[in-house]
């Protein structure tokens, strides 16, 4: 997604009693039960080119592969024209067209590890309603904590960042780009074809237009191509370090959006492991080498 613009001078539609009523979303929650079922996992597995052994029941699930459950799924009529669900319900109403994952931060609890065949247990609660007049107009940024329970208790926590902006404008500010860095151990190029978008977005029941109706990417929204899902490359990261380090437990992982992916050019997952190999850098860049994305695995 893109980078987030300095305060200035673009006029604001979120005035004080708009964000007022939006916050009162914070401290909302809401508790769903999932089922960690084997055919998500072999079907990302697929999407991700590994060759994995077919999951069974007690097979550890991958960090982020959670993101394959506990899916929005509701009635076409409910469905907004970006593709997700219209506003409001759970998540509070913000009347800004375009919505991003920004990021997260997810914590793994030690000794219970998530495993296909587990139900499970999603508690989500509305941390911090917070907006930003930025450059290019609105930002209201929404921040989700979800814990996830198993029958042995508590096993995962995230935090979960979105953002909601305006739409394009002509002449709308673009902030510079920022370099990658140039000390990588590992890399592996990815190409985002339109196969790896709409597999990942079938997986995860993803309606947003914004990754395979390249008419409403481009026309509506005013980006030059479909935009490479911020999951999807966050996963990749992390698989990248599976690859590199098969036997390693990843602990925590923290990550952050810098500058939005798009399908026209391949683009790069780099990884570096730290000196005390507690922890690993771990970035993607685009075809011009400027920075995508950044995080950080802290291992067991």
């Amino acid at each position: 997604m893109p980078p987030m613009q300095d305060a200035d001078t673009s006029p604001t539609i979120i005035d004080a009693a708009l964000l007022a009523h939006l916050q009162t979303w914070q401290g909302r929650t809401e508790s769903r039960d999932d089922v960690l079922t084997a055919a998500p996992v072999s079907g990302l597995a697929a999407t991700l080119d590994r060759d994995d052994a077919p999951p069974q029941s007690g097979t550890a699930l991958p960090p982020l592969w959670h993101w394959l459950y506990f899916l929005p799924q509701p009635r076409q009529s409910e469905i907004g024209p970006d593709g997700h669900p219209r506003r409001g319900g759970f998540l509070p109403p913000v009347p800004l067209p375009r919505r991003m994952w920004a990021g997260g931060r997810l914590r793994w609890e030690a000794g219970n590890p998530l495993q296909v065949g587990q139900a499970l247990q999603r508690t989500s609660t509305i941390q911090s309603v917070k907006h930003k007049a930025g450059r290019t107009g609105d930002l209201v940024f929404v921040q989700v904590e979800h814990q996830f329970s198993n029958a042995q208790g508590l096993a995962l926590t995230e935090e979960h960042d979105i953002v909601y902006r305006a739409a394009a404008q002509p002449g709308d500010p673009v902030p510079p780009p920022t370099s990658a860095p140039r000390d990588a151990a590992w890399q592996r190029t990815i190409v985002p074809d339109d196969v790896l978008l709409f597999r990942y977005s079938a997986l995860t029941f993803n309606g947003h237009r914004i990754h395979y109706d390249r008419k409403y990417v481009t026309e509506v929204e005013g980006y030059p191509g479909l935009i490479v899902h911020g999951p999807l490359i966050a996963t990749l990261l992390l698989d990248l370090l599976r690859r590199e380090m098969p036997g390693a437990v990843v602990a925590g992982f923290d990550f952050k959006a810098v500058r939005p992916t798009f399908d026209l050019h391949p683009f790069s997952v780099h990884g570096r492991p730290s000196a005390d190999g507690r922890s690993v850098a771990l970035w993607a860049q685009d075809h011009e080498g400027w920075l995508t994305m950044q995080g950080t695995a802290t291992l067991a």
